[in-house]
């Protein structure tokens, strides 16, 4: 799936989504922070922090209302090894760079999530002995930045590695116990009938392993997918399966079901317009989904040209829009109001009367148009023209 992850990344950011509980996790390098509703880390896109000419959070909280982020991702070093890395480049142990962006998103009352995984690099379930190991590794992401979330996107090429998949899951669970109130989310690919086949292998460990995260997402883009409508059958489908998996009726398994779509034009050529979204949220929204969330903030602006010249872009949409305008459906699916960043049209004028005549009688109350404003006779009249006096018959009833 997201392959700008790789071949535009080459320290992939981490996504940082701020964990829903009431709870403080002490202890931490950031220090404890308030976490945010739930809901506001399951509506977190996703952000690259270290890469793809990051945009400022602070400016997109400002326009949107937005208050959580997903900062991506956490991987295994690139030289090896069992420890967090951004992008598999840049250690989690002496990061300030990131630290920084978390700091300002929470100094406006926001939070963040953090994403593993992701399309391409070693991650941590790969890199790991086990599923102990690996939660250690995640653990000192979770305690470094004081985390309330956190986002397992397991892909190509780890999701298609059983045992790398069991040291994932075996690691969420871990973490899940350790962290009360810790939001998990785990994501996969999406196919047109929900999941393939791995995403399907993936659900299994996790029914094994008795897991049970915040929600299941799906990623149902790069997969011969074309507009919400597609989308909306893959969730459909993707809800059976669950059912199936979990025993769980269909309002439960909506309830652990998450969407993660790519805005503008994906990396296969699929085009998801703003329209597209808001099928997308109306149909989560309608079915008590838990999660609706994309890839990504660094491409939620315009290109220039906007098609891009007809490419897929890393730092911009490939479609026309104002800038954050994605980021705004994930702010209604959280449950806020975006503020407006254009002003109100104005109302549209008003239909035109019949034409005034010079031979005509008028009485009081009739209507004519003349200069393209509508007229009213104040009393009887007859070849005065509508407005060549302020004293004269007509009264202007406004522009038509």
């Amino acid at each position: 799936m997201r392959r700008l992850h790789a071949c535009l990344s080459a320290a992939a950011a981490v996504t940082l989504a701020a964990a829903g509980t009431t709870a403080l996790f002490a202890g931490n390098a950031s220090g404890a922070t308030t976490a945010l509703s739930n809901r506001w880390y399951a509506a977190a896109p996703y952000l690259m922090p270290l890469d793809n000419d990051p945009p400022d959070p602070a400016a997109i909280m400002d326009a949107t209302g937005l208050k959580a982020f997903q900062l991506a991702f956490i991987l295994a070093p690139n030289g090896g090894g069992c420890t967090p890395t951004w992008g598999g480049t840049a250690s989690v142990s002496s990061d300030t760079a990131v630290q920084s962006m978390i700091n300002t998103i929470r100094g406006k009352g926001g939070d963040v999530s953090v994403s593993i995984g992701g399309y391409g690099g070693t991650k941590l379930g790969q890199a790991c002995a086990d599923a102990a190991a690996t939660a250690a590794a995640y653990q000192q992401v979770i305690t470094k930045y004081g985390l309330h979330a956190i986002d397992f996107d397991l892909e190509e090429p780890e999701y298609e590695n059983s045992a790398a998949v069991n040291n994932e899951i075996g690691a969420a669970k871990i973490l899940q116990q350790n962290n009360p109130g810790l939001y998990v989310s785990v994501t996969t690919a999406g196919t047109a009938d929900g999941t393939g086949w791995f995403g399907k292998q993936m659900l299994l460990e996790a029914k094994s392993q008795g897991f049970t995260p915040n929600n299941f997402s799906i990623m149902p883009f790069d997969g011969g997918f074309n507009g919400a409508a597609s989308q909306t059958s893959a969730l459909t489908n993707f809800n059976s399966i669950l059912q199936s998996t979990f025993g769980w009726d269909q309002a439960t398994a909506y309830a652990h079901e998450g969407f993660s779509g790519m805005n503008g034009r994906s990396d296969s050529g699929e085009y998801f317009t703003q329209a597209d979204f808001q099928t997308v949220l109306d149909y989560a929204t309608s079915h008590n989904m838990d999660r609706f969330t994309f890839w990504s903030l660094n491409r939620d602006r315009q290109c220039s040209p906007p098609d891009n010249g007809g490419r897929t872009s890393g730092t911009c949409s490939s479609v026309a829009q104002n800038s954050w305008d994605f980021a705004a459906y994930s702010v209604k699916f959280a449950g806020a109001t975006p503020p407006s960043s254009t002003p109100t049209p104005p109302p549209p004028p008003t239909s035109c009367k019949a034409a005034w005549s010079s031979s005509a009688v008028y009485t009081a109350g009739d209507e004519v148009s003349y200069g393209k404003h509508n007229w009213k006779a104040k009393w009887w009249t007859q070849n005065e023209v509508p407005g060549a006096s302020e004293w004269g018959p007509w009264q202007d009833e406004g522009a038509c």
